[in-house]
């Protein structure tokens, strides 16, 4: 079985969103959100969530991406339990059976977002049009063979210990020793 989960690949959402979800978190479209609202006169915020945004389940926060990770029959059960008790608490669902009923259905519809591969990357694109909300969902995959994030890594070393002279890389020189060539 297969879930969504919040990812930050950058700082972005926490400029976007308010709030940002945590990374990692249990997701869903989250679109219900907006159903008592005119998209047309949402705040810039919440205008971006809900042209952009996947609800994590437990912060209530928004992301502009979600993963496809591998989950179990209790990581389903837990997401339901936690969205359950968010729809009581946050958009007033008369009693917890209710609540679990649509946070069933939730869940089967971000189930049905996982038919790619696990670490598949889901983009949403809202828009209302008549008072209907529609949603487009575009995925990321990786091509090929993974590369390398990074072309240098700088990891910061406090030994107490100071730097000897002449172990430093001089890029400055290194680029002019290459120019001489």
């Amino acid at each position: 079985m297969k879930l969504l989960r919040t990812i930050a690949l950058d700082p972005s959402d926490t400029f976007v969103f308010d709030p940002a979800a945590e990374p990692g978190e249990w997701a869903v479209s989250g679109a219900f959100r907006f159903w008592d609202s005119d998209p047309a006169t949402l705040e810039t915020k919440a205008r971006s969530a809900f042209r952009s945004g996947f609800l994590g389940v437990q912060s209530w926060g928004w992301s502009t991406l979600v993963q496809i990770v591998e989950a179990t029959e209790e990581d389903r059960e837990e997401v339901i339990d936690l969205l359950a008790h968010q729809l009581v608490a946050r958009m007033g669902a008369p009693d917890l059976a209710a609540a679990c009923a649509a946070a069933e259905e939730e869940v089967a519809f971000a189930q049905s977002l996982c038919e790619y591969p696990p670490d598949t990357l889901i983009a949403v694109h809202r828009t209302a049009t008549d008072g209907e909300i529609r949603e487009a969902f575009r995925t990321l995959q990786r091509r090929g063979e993974p590369c390398h994030s990074r072309a240098f890594s700088f990891v910061e070393v406090d030994d107490g210990q100071e730097p000897v002279p002449g172990e430093g890389v001089d890029l400055k020189g290194l680029a002019t020793e290459r120019d001489r060539r």
